[in-house]
């Protein structure tokens, strides 16, 4: 696990890639997520 005790921010994007996709990877490598948003970076 890559990411084990880490604690993730993940702010993804309306255009790419959003939000809850980082936080289910992120998860997947063992990290807690303590924030996840998609945001529109204009």
């Amino acid at each position: 696990m890559i990411l084990k005790d880490r604690k993730v921010i993940a702010i993804g994007d309306r255009d790419g890639i959003p939000g809850p996709a980082i936080e289910e990877c992120a998860k997947s490598a063992g990290a807690e997520v303590v924030f996840s948003s998609t945001e529109c970076f204009v």
